[in-house]
């Protein structure tokens, strides 16, 4: 028995070819699921396609089935039902929201002959990261007949994109704190400078873009009031590094999570018990909302198969049910980065192409605000990666008092359900391009894979 503990570079122990055909497939998915709608999109086609169903229309075994059901467009949950839930069930949950610029309800305006679209950003970002950066727009408008309109510019060659444009550094020379010295309320982007086709008109180059859209898409200015838009950045996937050993994209953080554990969902042909994913929306803005991992839909999805299954109490057995459920919460934890060593503590700090990253408590401070994995299901959780030779490090979210975070992991196991952080290293966290190593990447869909086979 190895009495030190020292993770091991998966480059030199992992087969190359697998984690190079799973990256490729990640990176389509990673490519197009660029809002928590697309990601609900393209999660739903992958269920859709290995068999699965929409709970309201399944009709079989309930004690042999594979069922989801998506809430409000935003987010998702799926079960591969193996028994009865009283024997237990495991989890796998991630977010498919990440930080970006939603639009204000009133956001088309104009300044100096310069139209402009106004934004409010969402979720924990540098500011100075969004600007003079092309970006696409994404999203729908609700008409008032009740019409959904799709929305999708910028990410095709023959599109536009926009940009919220930055001061030249010629005159920029004061020296400011970085909280100062970046607006929220400047982040808005570039719209238009052409004046609609009657000059007098007031406004003519906000005129002349509320004109385009409407002939475009049929949409009024007071339709962008019932809309879900925003404004995330027209990057397409990349290859990092001269050995190409990395893999940048927007909305890693949590996107990467919600893949990898939907594949392992999927490809598990014999779980130790059921299993499911679910996909929260929200989180990265406290997990509030009908969406988000505080809201009621995945217990009513519970219950409607408790009720199936012949339970007449349901909130009994929900109750129940959630004390014998083990939890993966999949979210990405902070890679070391050496450029930055004053801000981790090495040892505790996961490192890239070193294993899924394992957080046994996140928060801040005195561990404010987290909930902290026991050490008994902790163990298990080793054991079971140790079985399936599954490369894991630990995780932490830098030094004490420095920052902090916090993921989904609490509103579970509020729940009564035992939790623990699980995810792959990510560089630059919540940047518009993040950096994911490709062998983490593959080892984290292994880790999930591992757990719904194994864990009892």
């Amino acid at each position: 028995m190895e009495r030190e503990f020292k993770p091991k570079n998966l480059w030199k122990a992992s087969n190359t070819k697998d984690i190079e055909a799973f990256s490729q497939e990640y990176s389509e998915f990673i490519g197009k699921a660029k809002t928590e709608r697309s990601a609900v999109r393209e999660a739903e086609r992958i269920l859709l396609d290995h068999g699965f169903t929409p709970i309201s229309e399944f009709s079989g075994d309930w004690r042999n089935a594979s069922v989801y059901t998506v809430n409000r467009g935003k987010s998702i949950i799926a079960l591969k039902i193996r028994g009865s839930l009283s024997d237990g069930l495991n989890l796998v949950v991630s977010h498919i929201d990440s930080p970006r610029l939603d639009l204000k309800p009133h956001c088309v305006v104009e300044e100096e002959g310069i139209a402009f679209v106004k934004t409010h950003y969402y979720g924990g970002i540098k500011k100075y990261q969004w600007l003079n950066l092309p970006l696409e727009l994404r999203g729908v408008v609700v008409k008032s007949d009740g019409t959904v309109v799709d929305v999708n510019i910028g990410s095709s060659p023959q599109d536009p994109v926009f940009v919220v444009s930055d001061l030249l550094p010629h005159l920029d020379k004061e020296d400011e704190y970085v909280s100062k010295k970046f607006k929220a309320e400047k982040l808005n982007a570039l719209a238009g400078s052409i004046s609609h086709e009657d000059e007098e008109k007031k406004e003519a180059v906000k005129a002349n873009v509320l004109r385009i859209i409407y002939e475009k898409y049929g949409i009024s200015e007071e339709d962008l009031v019932s809309s879900d838009l925003q404004f995330v950045p027209a990057l397409e996937p990349k290859e990092v590094g001269f050995d190409k050993s990395l893999l940048g994209a927007y909305g890693h953080d949590d996107r990467v999570c919600a893949y990898t554990s939907l594949r392992a969902l999927v490809n598990c042909d014999n779980p130790a018990r059921s299993c499911g994913v679910i996909l929260f929306d929200r989180e990265e803005i406290g997990s509030e909302g009908d969406s988000g991992a505080k809201a009621r839909f995945y217990e009513l999805f519970l219950k409607k198969v408790l009720r199936a299954q012949g339970f007449s109490d349901t909130g009994l057995a929900l109750d129940e049910l959630l004390e014998n459920t083990a939890v993966v919460s999949a979210d990405v934890c902070p890679a070391f980065n050496p450029l930055y060593k004053d801000a981790y503590d090495p040892i505790n700090s996961a490192k890239l192409g070193f294993g899924v990253g394992i957080m046994k408590y996140t928060g801040s401070r005195g561990k404010y605000s987290t909930s902290e994995a026991h050490a008994e299901y902790l163990a298990k959780v080793r054991n079971i990666f140790k079985k399936n030779n599954v490369g894991w490090q630990i995780a932490t979210m830098g030094k004490v008092d420095r920052g902090g975070g916090g993921t989904v992991a609490k509103f579970l196991s509020q729940k009564g359900a035992s939790t623990v952080d699980i995810g792959p290293a990510i560089l630059g966290m919540h940047s518009p391009f993040e950096i994911v190593s490709k062998a983490d990447l593959h080892e984290t869909y292994r880790a999930y894979l591992a757990f719904f086979k194994d864990m009892r």
